[in-house]
C-alpha cells in the first residue's frame, strides 16, 4: 500500500479554467455578440471571417473557441452544440488537430503567417472545418498582414477565421473591412458579482458578498480576472471570502474612510474633511486609488441629479449618493469631479502623496460655487457667503441676520431669498420660487413647473428652517406649482445679468477704437457674440 507523500502536488484548476464556458448558454453577459452568431449558426450564413475585439478577460477566445465547436460539432453546424461528441470534446480539451490557435505576438513575422497558411488549401483532417484562432492579431507585422490578407480574399470554402484583438485599431482597414466584427463590451460589477457568487456557491466555498463587490471592481470589467483575483482572495483568507481579507489583499481601504469624506466634502466643512483624510493614515493608502473611488461616486451623484430615476442598483453606497445629490449643487459636484481627476494626476508633483491629496480636497472647497462674483472659502459654506452677500440691506432698514415679518412681501422676496442660510439643491430651491402670500405661520411660495423636480420634502424642510432663522420666528412653508410664479431670485439675476449685457454690447458699439476699425479696416461688428466673463 503506498501512502501519498504531502510534497506531492495536487491536482487543482484555476476557477478562471474550470469554469470556462462550453457554450454560448453559460456564458455571462455580450448577449449582443451571442444572439448575431447563434442567428447566423441556425440560417447557415456564416460568414468565412469574424473580429472578436474587447478588454481582456471578457471572452474574446472563449467566444471563438465556443464558435469553432458549434462549426465542428458532428450533430451538424448548430448553435448549441451536444458538447458530447469526439469533436466537441477534442476541442474542450484543446487537442482537435482543425482548431489552430495562434498567439499572434509570438509569431510576428512574415515567414511565421506564410508557414500558418501553407496549408490553408487542403482539407480538414478530420472536423467539418478548419478554423484558425489567431489571438492579439494587431501584433501581426505589416507583411504578415499583407499574407493573411490575400487568404482572406479567397479563402477555400472550408476554412474559417477567428480573429481577436484589444486593440483594433492598429488593424489595416483592409483586413477590418473583410472580418464581421463584434465588439465585447466590459463586464458590470453587478454581472461578475453574480457570477462569482454562483461559482462559490457550487464550490461550497462560504463568502460575504462585500467581498464579491471589491474583487468585481477591481476586475474592472474582466470575468478572467475576477477569477483569478478570487482563487487568490481564497489563498489569501484561508478558504474565507471576506470582505476584510478582500480589503487587506487588493490594498484598498474600508469603504467607510472614503464615506466620511464624501460626506464632509457634501457639508463644506473642511476640518470635518481634513480629519477624514487623515484617518486614512494607518491604511497607508494608495491616495490615488482613494481619488478614483471619490471620483466614481462624484460621477454617480451627478447622474442621479441629472436623471432622478437613475439606477443605482451597481452602486454600494446608494444612501450616500441620495444625501449628496440632495445636499451639494450640480455645478459644485461638476467641480469636485474635476479637481478630483486634474489632482490625481499632479499628485506625483506634490511634496509627498498625502500633502497633495489634503490639497485636492481643500482646492474642492475653495473653488466651490456660491453665487454670481462670489467664491467660497475653506471652512466656509455657500450660505454663509449668500448672507454676507446681502449684508448691504441692512442699509434700508434690513439687519443682518434676519428680517422683520412685516417686510416679507414680494417685493423683498427676492433679497430675503439671496440672505438665506442655504447651499446646494434648497439653495436652488430658494431661487427659483416666488412669494404668493403670508397667512399667520405659514409662508405660501410659487414654483414654476419646469423646476418641480427641485421640490422634495427635504428641501422644502430646509427651506423653512432657513427662512424661520432669518424671520426670527417658527414659519412653515408650502410650495405650489404654478405657470407664471411672479418675481423671483433667479429671474431677477437673468435679468440683471441680461441689462449688465446690453450695457456692454451698447458700450462696445460706441468704443471708439471699435469704430476705428471699423472704419479703417473695413471690420464688422457682432454684439451677439459678445458674452459675459464673470466678476
Amino acid at each position: 500500500m503506498r501512502v501519498a507523500s504531502t510534497s506531492e502536488p495536487m491536482n487543482y484548476t484555476a476557477l478562471a479554467r474550470k469554469w470556462r464556458p462550453k457554450r454560448f448558454t453559460e456564458m455571462v453577459g455580450q448577449e449582443h455578440v451571442l444572439k448575431a452568431l447563434a442567428n447566423a449558426l441556425t440560417e447557415g450564413r456564416v460568414h468565412h471571417a469574424f473580429l472578436f475585439t474587447g478588454t481582456r478577460g471578457v471572452g474574446k477566445t472563449t467566444v471563438a473557441r465556443i464558435l469553432a465547436k458549434c462549426l465542428n460539432c458532428e450533430t451538424g453546424v448548430t448553435a448549441e452544440p451536444c458538447g458530447k461528441c469526439s469533436a466537441c470534446r477534442s476541442i474542450d480539451e484543446g487537442r482537435f488537430v482543425d482548431l489552430i490557435e495562434v498567439d499572434a505576438a509570438s509569431r510576428t513575422k512574415v515567414d511565421d503567417t506564410r508557414e500558418l497558411l501553407e496549408n490553408v488549401q487542403y482539407s480538414p483532417a478530420g472536423g467539418r472545418y478548419k478554423v484558425y484562432l489567431i489571438d492579439e492579431v494587431h501584433m501581426l507585422s505589416a507583411h504578415s498582414f499583407n499574407a493573411l490578407l490575400k487568404t482572406l480574399e479567397e479563402p477555400p470554402p472550408h476554412v474559417k477565421f477567428l480573429l481577436a484583438t484589444t486593440d483594433p485599431q492598429k488593424l489595416p482597414v483592409t483586413v477590418l473591412s473583410r472580418c464581421l466584427q463584434f465588439n465585447l463590451k466590459r463586464l458590470p460589477v453587478t454581472l461578475i458579482a453574480a457570477r462569482m457568487a454562483e461559482i462559490l456557491g457550487a464550490e461550497d466555498v462560504k463568502f460575504e458578498p462585500a467581498a464579491l463587490q471589491l474583487v468585481a471592481h477591481a476586475a474592472d470589467g474582466s470575468m478572467r480576472d475576477a477569477l483569478s483575483l478570487l482563487d487568490q482572495l481564497i489563498a489569501f483568507g484561508g478558504g474565507a471570502v471576506t470582505a476584510t481579507a478582500a480589503r487587506e489583499m487588493l490594498g484598498t481601504i474600508d469603504r467607510d474612510r472614503v464615506i466620511a469624506i464624501a460626506d464632509a466634502l457634501a457639508s463644506g466643512d473642511a476640518s470635518q474633511l481634513i480629519a477624514a483624510a487623515h484617518g486614512l493614515e494607518e491604511w497607508a493608502p494608495d491616495y490615488a486609488a482613494v481619488l478614483d473611488e471619490l471620483a466614481g461616486i462624484l460621477v454617480r451623484v451627478a447622474l442621479k441629479q441629472a436623471v432622478p430615476g437613475y439606477d443605482l442598483s451597481e452602486t454600494v453606497d446608494v444612501a450616500l449618493i441620495e444625501r449628496f445629490a440632495a445636499a451639494v449643487a450640480p455645478d459644485d459636484v461638476q467641480l469636485y469631479y474635476q479637481t478630483a481627476i486634474l489632482g490625481r494626476r499632479d499628485l506625483p508633483l506634490a511634496p509627498d502623496p498625502r500633502t497633495g491629496f489634503d490639497m485636492v480636497l481643500l482646492r474642492m472647497l475653495a473653488f466651490r460655487y456660491a453665487g454670481p462674483g462670489v467664491t467660497a472659502s475653506p471652512g466656509v459654506t455657500a450660505g454663509v457667503c449668500a448672507t454676507a452677500r446681502a449684508s448691504p440691506a441692512s442699509s434700508h432698514g434690513v439687519p443682518q441676520g434676519g428680517v422683520p415679518a412685516t417686510s416679507l412681501d414680494a417685493s423683498t422676496w427676492p433679497q430675503i431669498a439671496a440672505g438665506l442660510e442655504l447651499s446646494g439643491l434648497s439653495r436652488q430651491l430658494a431661487a427659483n420660487c416666488a412669494f404668493l402670500a403670508r397667512q399667520g405661520a405659514v409662508v405660501r411660495l410659487g414654483l414654476d413647473a419646469r423646476h418641480e423636480s427641485m421640490r422634495t420634502k427635504a428641501q422644502e424642510e430646509r427651506l423653512a428652517q432657513a427662512l424661520s432663522r432669518a424671520l426670527g420666528e417658527s414659519v412653515r412653508v408650502e410650495i405650489e406649482i404654478v405657470e407664471a410664479p411672479g418675481e423671483t431670485l433667479a429671474a431677477d439675476r437673468a435679468r440683471q445679468s441680461a441689462n449688465e449685457l446690453e450695457a456692454a454690447r451698447v458700450a462696445l458699439a460706441d468704443d471708439s477704437t471699435a469704430r476705428a476699425l471699423q472704419e479703417r479696416f473695413g471690420a464688422t461688428l457682432h454684439p451677439e457674440t459678445v458674452r459675459p466673463t464673470g466678476k
